[in-house]
């Protein structure tokens, strides 16, 4: 660890931490921070170094390794090295963990964000119970939209177009 950071109270590196990794993008929809996503759980620091929590949006997600790099390449580029990252997967991440201003940020993005998730609803489906939900179009506000397939450019989002202005959009799905 450098000088400056054994100095530094742990309160002061958490928080400078929580700084720094509010500016990590996601590798997926870099409009978003990993903050944002709600994919870090916790910092914690000690007299070896930063300990980062990383909770990934599923098991599978492909960008966990970027992600995980992106993170501790930002908290050694701000001088706040040494640093472990651990990856909790329970409780499961789900997309109540994004934040306002994330949601705010995937639609300016064109990315419909997703609502909340109802507890003991399983809010992702094979096999549709209800019709599906019409979405504003996050170009023109209309909601003559429909759904053009279950997933979009990642098993996290579907794809929709607006029939009134004919953009594609992604939806977030409520996870």
């Amino acid at each position: 660890m450098n000088a400056i950071a054994q100095r530094e109270p742990v309160e002061a590196r958490v928080a400078k931490a929580w700084q720094v990794l509010a500016g990590v993008p996601d590798p997926e929809i870099p409009a978003i921070s990993v903050c944002e996503l709600g994919i870090v759980r916790e910092v914690d620091a000690d007299d070896a170094g930063l300990h980062v929590m990383l909770t990934p949006t599923y098991s599978g997600c492909p960008a966990t390794e970027a992600i995980e790099q992106g993170v501790r390449d930002a908290l050694i580029d701000a001088g706040l090295g040494p640093v472990t990252i651990g990856t909790r997967r329970a409780p499961a991440w789900t997309t109540d963990w994004i934040t306002p201003q994330g949601r705010r940020k995937l639609l300016e993005y064109g990315i419909v964000p997703p609502g909340p998730v109802t507890s003991g609803e399983a809010p992702l489906r094979f096999v549709p119970r209800r019709p599906t939900l019409r979405l504003a179009c996050p170009r023109c506000g209309s909601d003559h939209t429909e759904r053009l397939a279950a997933f979009g450019s990642t098993a996290c989002k579907a794809l929709h177009r607006c029939l009134a202005c004919g953009e594609p959009f992604e939806h977030f799905k409520p996870i």
